[in-house]
């Protein structure tokens, strides 16, 4: 069975889905359904995600296993990314210098902050 198509071939608007079948019983539903994120991804992105979680998320074993560099491979994962709506790296904590790390630690430890606010600081929320 071939993948159902994401885009009109008129206008290239998103299609939406519409009508499900079950072809064992013959029963139809009709109405709107969201089609999920994954149709975002073209055939190529869902092989190579695919291919991702076979090696485990292992990108040493995706540069053997697609004959690809690391850049690349860091690369179509983050235009994957992107596809299904989010930005790359954004969810990552932000570098804290040793200095700012150990002063929050030392407050913390002489009673000066509470721990949330220790948190805060080492997430770089503030300073």
């Amino acid at each position: 069975m071939r993948p159902a198509p994401t885009r009109c071939p008129i206008c290239q608007s998103e299609l939406t889905v519409a009508r499900l079948h079950c072809s064992s019983c013959d029963t139809t539903i009709e109405g709107n359904f969201a089609s999920g994120q994954f149709s975002n991804l073209t055939p190529e992105q869902l092989e190579f995600t695919f291919t991702f979680v076979r090696c485990e998320g292992k990108i040493n074993r995706m540069e053997q296993e697609v004959g690809l560099s690391y850049p690349t491979i860091r690369n179509r994962l983050h235009e994957i990314i992107r596809a299904l709506g989010y930005e790359p790296g954004k969810d990552e904590s932000p570098e804290i210098e040793a200095d700012v790390r150990s002063s929050a630690i030392a407050d913390l430890e002489a009673g000066k902050i509470t721990a949330d606010q220790a948190m805060r600081i080492l997430r770089g929320e503030e300073l």
